[in-house]
């Protein structure tokens, strides 16, 4: 997840920059909103955090310039008004999300999770199957939680049973998805699915990943209808 701070405070900026990459965040950094901008409107990023008080245009100005453009990348503000006209003045501007400093970083952590998920449920990025999630904006695979580290390959391949479940997706299938007409040999892709099935299913109480015999394979949620996570 990758998230852009806009803050003029190194301090705050710091801090949250440190705490944020602790909990898996790629952070990037404005001190000015004219800069932030910028990069708002030029880089992709999964969420803004934003000051209100800032050198060369304040927060709410920034706010409703982005969202005029057709911005719709989640905005959390920080400010230390804590009053109730200023929060509606802010969600007015198109902010999504309010935080009074001084504030706790888990805090802001939690409103960013929140913020960057309920996006992605909207767009229709989000994969689930069961307790197995893929985000296709950031690639991202969680189970039960869990953030689960994948190779890009394997990521397709999960990508394409979880858009096909409960269907079974056959070997050929699978293999002109990943490599069109020059396909590597059956070995490769058996390989890409043992290691798919050692990060997702080994684990984990139950597998997902089923193989059909003579057929393809299938990913399915429920306990009941998981197998060995072999080949």
């Amino acid at each position: 997840m990758r998230v852009l701070v806009i803050e003029d405070n190194s301090d705050i900026a710091a801090n949250i920059n440190e705490y944020l990459s602790v909990e898996g965040f790629v952070v990037d950094n404005a001190l000015d909103g004219i800069s932030g901008m910028h990069l708002a409107l030029t880089q992709s990023f999964d969420a803004l955090v934003l000051d209100l008080m800032l050198p060369g245009m304040d927060g709410l100005t920034l706010c409703r310039r982005l969202r005029d453009q057709g911005f719709a990348t989640p905005i959390l503000m920080l400010t230390a008004r804590d009053t109730l006209d200023d929060k509606l003045v802010g969600f007015d501007a198109g902010t999504d999300d309010y935080l009074v400093k001084p504030f706790a970083m888990a805090e802001l952590v939690a409103r960013l999770k929140a913020l960057i998920l309920r996006r992605s449920r909207r767009d229709g990025r989000e994969l689930r199957v069961g307790d197995l999630t893929l985000n296709k904006g950031t690639f991202e695979v969680r189970r039960a939680g869990r953030v689960l580290e994948l190779n890009k390959v394997c990521i397709r391949i999960l990508r394409y049973l979880m858009e096909q479940t409960p269907n079974v997706v056959t070997r050929e299938d699978l293999t002109n998805y990943l490599w069109d007409d020059q396909p590597p040999g059956s070995d490769v892709l058996r390989s890409h699915i043992y290691q798919l099935r050692q990060t997702v299913d080994k684990p984990f109480d139950y597998s997902m990943i089923q193989t059909i015999r003579g057929v393809g394979f299938r990913i399915l949620a429920g306990e009941s209808e998981g197998s060995p996570a072999h080949d």
